[in-house]
């Protein structure tokens, strides 16, 4: 995954001035999904796709100008239709604006990203692998923004929109293991250069019934291998290390690879500790 990576990142570098730069083509590289591979890119560099190719675009101008290139031209080519927009985004970014570092010769860099293996050590991460046959995702689902960190309102608000009556039907279609109320994502948004992407939130259950109501969604899952990483701790923080473990520690050493399919995940709360909770995080995957 690692080489993937970096070969990604050439692939940018080459291409930041590429109107046809797409998150297709980007994915392809490596190898996974356009959501996935956001995922990946986020836990192993601490900052989104999108953020990484602006601040690389906004250094690679910095230098332009510092090299005496005029800023309409310098504006243009790194994909700003306005003047306006590109000050105010590089202003932002440096804290200067581009007349400035002509003027006093001063800017600010962003380096190329790298990404290298390091040894870190000694705490085991405990998963299973699982073969489970095709069956549907039930539940209610809605467009949500995409979000790494941190509680998502909106997905808060899809919780506590269920009626009495979609919660008893869930449970009477659920029949197949994790006997859960599960939060699955997919559908993520192509253009990831959006400051803000969506895709969709389910919260439902497993089945493998095909006849529901209209109060339901039905999301198909093809018969699939399962990384299965169970964790315990306070929620909603050891979740999302977990999910940030599994893609920067587990997935680079482990000889499989993510597949298009929807991740899922189920919390139980505990009763006798406050923000306390056990977790299982089920994602799709395949041997390389």
């Amino acid at each position: 995954m690692l080489n993937e990576l970096n070969r990604v990142i050439d692939y940018i570098e080459e291409h930041l001035t590429d109107e046809e730069l797409s998150l297709e083509i980007i994915s392809e590289y490596a190898g996974v999904s356009d959501y996935h591979f956001r995922k990946i890119f986020f836990y192993l560099s601490g900052m989104t796709l999108s953020d990484y190719i602006k601040n690389r675009k906004l250094s690679e101008a910095s230098m332009d100008l510092l090299h005496g290139e005029k800023v309409t031209d310098v504006a243009f080519k790194y994909g700003y239709q306005s003047m306006d927009g590109f000050t105010r985004a590089f202003k932002k970014w440096c804290g200067l604006l581009p007349s400035e570092v002509i003027k006093n010769g001063i800017s600010k860099s962003f380096p190329k990203l790298s990404f290298i293996i390091t040894v870190k050590g000694g705490i085991n991460m405990e998963f299973r692998i699982e073969n489970k046959p095709a069956f549907n995702l039930v539940g209610v689902c809605k467009r949500v923004p995409m979000q790494f960190e941190g509680i998502n309102n909106e997905i808060v608000k899809l919780a506590e929109s269920i009626t009495d009556e979609q919660r008893e039907e869930m449970h009477s279609l659920q029949n197949i293991e994790p006997y859960e109320i599960v939060n699955a994502s997919y559908e993520a948004d192509a253009d990831f250069l959006k400051e803000e992407g969506y895709l969709t939130h389910l919260i439902g259950v497993l089945t493998t019934k095909n006849e529901i109501s209209d109060l339901l969604e039905k999301v198909p899952v093809e018969a699939h291998t399962w990384a299965v990483f169970p964790n315990e701790g306070p929620f909603p923080s050891t979740l999302q290390e977990t999910y940030a473990k599994i893609y920067s520690e587990w997935l680079p050493s482990s000889g499989y690879e993510v597949i298009n399919a929807p991740t899922f995940s189920f919390t139980k709360m505990d009763k006798n500790k406050e923000n306390y909770a056990y977790s299982e995080v089920w994602t799709p995957i395949r041997k390389k």
